[in-house]
This record gives structure tokens, C-alpha cells and sequence, in this order.
């Protein structure tokens, strides 16, 4: 059934297995080490999730499943959904060599906006990389399922990249610069084309650190957190270009535009 105009929906088959092996975060370190060791962001997002044994763990768009194993591994009983079925299958070979783990993995195909799970089941809800695919009302509605399947005082952990404002505000005057310097070959018109293209079908919501907060505390819940990374910029360049990029990534307010990650931690 094709999405309503006013409710519009990417459609699953848009997640090719050569997407999430050649184009989503983290797929390099995927490819390298078949998932045994996380990319820089999934491992500073997985990392504020603090795991432990005994934990019940729920991935929203777990993707290649990676992150399942490593929950696994830590004794947590972890399951992932996704709604493109080419995920679904490269979770399930990702946990199928995880029987001697101490704790469960279970993968099932299912929306983010319908969660097949009871209520007050989950002590943590991660989201990596998926706010910035659901359009405003699909993050909506999957916020609300996910409070509905959080236990009270449980953690819901997001990862979203890029950063809006860095779009929006910064990109134009970066492309400028870069094609000053005669390097706008690799700096498109669309920053969603940035180093990749898939992203421009693929990425219809982003976030800034300030409107994710919002919409995290509009679906109820409390405590949020929600604050802004960069990957390091270790560069060789000129002292003047070295200088500047150090205020923009690391000086308010300049930092608030040119920081590329967003985080947030919510609490039901």
C-alpha cells in the first residue's frame, strides 16, 4: 500500500545489501573484521548505552547486527529490528555464530512505528543512525513505541548524523572555501552527497542537537541529554587552516554548525 501524501514513507527496498555493506556507518570496520570491531561512532554510541549482563536490549534498525553480537557478548539478551528484509537477514548471519554467548540475540522484520514487543519490557532502546531516514511523523510515532516498550527508568540511546545545522548553515560557506582552494570537485551542491551518495535518497530527517532534545522530551521523556561530536580532524595542514578549523569545531557558537554528530540520552 503506497504511503499517504501528508505521511510519506521510504520504501524497504531502498536498503540493499550494497548499501549496508558499502555505504551505511560503519561498514568498513564491518567488512574488515566481520563485525568484531565497531566503527568510532557505533562504539561511542554503544559505549553511553552502558550494557551489562542481564540487560533486555532492543536495536531499532540493527542493520548488519553487529551491535547485537557485542550485547550478546556482554550477557545482555539483545534483539534488533528492521524493516528492510536485507537486514533482517545480514542481522541474522551476524548472531548466528553466537550460540556460546552468554546472552540471547533474536532478529525479526518489523517497523520502527509498530514494535512487536509487550510493554515495560526493555531496560535500554538504541537507535543508531535511523532518526535521520524516519520522516517527522514516523520519528513521531516510533518515539511513543519505544517509551511503550521501556521499563520505567530504562534508557533510550540515539545516534543521528549530520548535524542540520552543519547542512544547512555551515556546508555553503565550507563548499565556498573548498572550491577557493580548488577542491570543490569534492564538495557537491547537496551536502546529503557528501562522501555518500546514497545518503541523498536515503536521508530525509536530520537533526540538530537542539531539535532532537526537543522531540525527544515532546515523546515524554525526562532527564534528556543531547549534545554534539565530531570525528577527530587529524590533518596535516597549513598552522592558519589548522587554527581555524579548531575554533569552528571547538568554540560556541561556531561549534553548534560545524560539529557533524548528534547524541541524545533520554530516561523513561
Amino acid at each position: 500500500m503506497p504511503p499517504v501524501p501528508d505521511r510519506p514513507s521510504l520504501p524497504p527496498d531502498l536498503y540493499t545489501e550494497e548499501y549496508f555493506l558499502n555505504a551505511c556507518e560503519g561498514f568498513e570496520e564491518f567488512s574488515e573484521s566481520q563485525g568484531e570491531r565497531l566503527s568510532r561512532r557505533l562504539s561511542a554510541a554503544f559505549a553511553i548505552a552502558g550494557v551489562k549482563a542481564g540487560m533486555q536490549v532492543l536495536d531499532v534498525g540493527c542493520g548488519r547486527g553487529e551491535i547485537l553480537r557485542h550485547c550478546a557478548r556482554l550477557g545482555a539478551d539483545a534483539y534488533g529490528v528492521d524493516y528492510a528484509p536485507v537486514a533482517v537477514e545480514l542481522s541474522r548471519r551476524a548472531v548466528a555464530g553466537e550460540q556460546q554467548a552468554p546472552g540471547k540475540t533474536g532478529v525479526a522484520q518489523s517497523d520502527a512505528k509498530r514494535l512487536p514487543f509487550p510493554d515495560v519490557y526493555f531496560d535500554r532502546v538504541l537507535m543508531f543512525d535511523v532518526v535521520e531516514h524516519l520522516y517527522p511523523w514516523e520519528l513521531a510515532q516510533s518515539l511513543a513505541e519505544i517509551r511503550r516498550v521501556l521499563r520505567p527508568g530504562g534508557v533510550f540511546i540515539v545516534h543521528t548524523a549530520p548535524n542540520v545545522w552543519y547542512d544547512r548553515y555551515a556546508y555553503p560557506f565550507v563548499r565556498l572555501a573548498r572550491t577557493l582552494m580548488r577542491q570543490g570537485a569534492r564538495y557537491p551542491k547537496n551536502p546529503r552527497a557528501l562522501n555518500v551518495s546514497a545518503n541523498v535518497e536515503v536521508h530525509v530527517n536530520e537533526q540538530s542537537a537542539f531539535s532532537l532534545w526537543r522531540v525527544l522530551r515532546q515523546a515524554g521523556f525526562r532527564r534528556v541529554r543531547a549534545w554534539l561530536e565530531s570525528p577527530p580532524q587529524n590533518r596535516a595542514e597549513a598552522a592558519p587552516l589548522a587554527a581555524t578549523r579548531l575554533v569552528l569545531f571547538r568554540l560556541p557558537p561556531f561549534r553548534y554548525f560545524f560539529e557533524r554528530e548528534v547524541f541524545a540520552v533520554g530516561v523513561k
